[in-house]
């Protein structure tokens, strides 16, 4: 694991997912700290699934348990905050120890997911969908 210079205090990283953002900041600490939007990681992401989706990273990289993690998310759902904050982790993690930067994008989680919900269009019900027709 790399060690944090005395000039840089904390690691920082950006994850996004369709319209939200998550800022990571990895701190080094003896006990592992988890806490989003000043919540912990149980209260803000409610569900088993968002938060394995999420903090999955912690528990497969040791490494990511000798670090305070505070993450501030904006924007979007529940879960593609999740999707953000997992991709920000991985990032962070990548920044702090280059030697694990082929096993975790092998995973694919250094990939930004670029797909966004289509504007609507003028004279269609949504991006797609046209008006019901009608022969009479």
């Amino acid at each position: 694991m790399a060690t944090i210079s005395k000039t840089t205090k904390y690691i920082e990283a950006v994850g996004r997912r369709k319209t939200s953002v998550a800022r990571i900041r990895l701190q080094p600490s003896s006990k592992g700290s988890l806490s989003i939007n000043e919540k912990t990681a149980e209260v803000y992401f409610p569900t088993k699934e968002l938060r394995n989706k999420s903090t999955d990273l912690i528990e497969q990289y040791k490494e990511a348990g000798a670090f305070a993690i505070t993450a501030h998310i904006k924007g979007g759902g529940i879960s593609s905050q999740s999707e953000a904050f997992r991709q920000a982790l991985a990032r962070a993690l990548v920044k702090a120890d280059e030697s694990l930067k082929p096993a975790i994008k092998k995973e694919g989680l250094l990939t930004r997911d670029a797909r966004e919900k289509e504007r609507r269009k003028f004279g269609l019900k949504k991006a797609r969908k046209s008006p019901q027709w009608s022969k009479r």
